[in-house]
């Protein structure tokens, strides 16, 4: 097996895959279980900030640091999965998605300032 350093998107999916194959979980991970155990996840990773002043949330350390990378694991992991069950290759959505960002913002007209929703 690879190590961790190597690891591509793929290889996770193919692991994750593996991972719900072996405890029976497919008919579980729907796409509307997983957007929901994503929402919760995201919540969970919010939660790390709460409370938290600006500077400190950009410096983290120790066991703080340590949850917030589990919270993000969980975060990516449903949301490959929901992207491995709908059948959407995150990569290359993601890079349409700039590419819409970069006509949307252009650099000359946004910067220094916050995106609009």
């Amino acid at each position: 097996m690879h190590g961790v350093e190597s690891a591509t998107i793929e290889m996770v999916r193919e692991r994750l895959r593996a991972f719900v194959a072996e405890r029976g979980w497919q008919r579980f991970q729907t796409p509307k279980n997983l957007v929901m155990a994503l929402a919760a996840e995201c919540g969970e990773l919010v939660e790390q900030f709460q409370w938290l002043e600006q500077e400190e949330s950009r410096f983290l350390a120790g066991e703080k640091l340590a949850a917030v990378e589990s919270e993000m694991a969980d975060v990516f992991i449903y949301l490959l999965r929901l992207a491995d069950e709908l059948d959407v290759d995150l990569t290359r959505a993601a890079w349409t998605k700039m590419a819409r960002n970069e006509a949307k913002y252009p650099r000359e007209s946004s910067r220094n300032k916050p995106p609009k929703p």
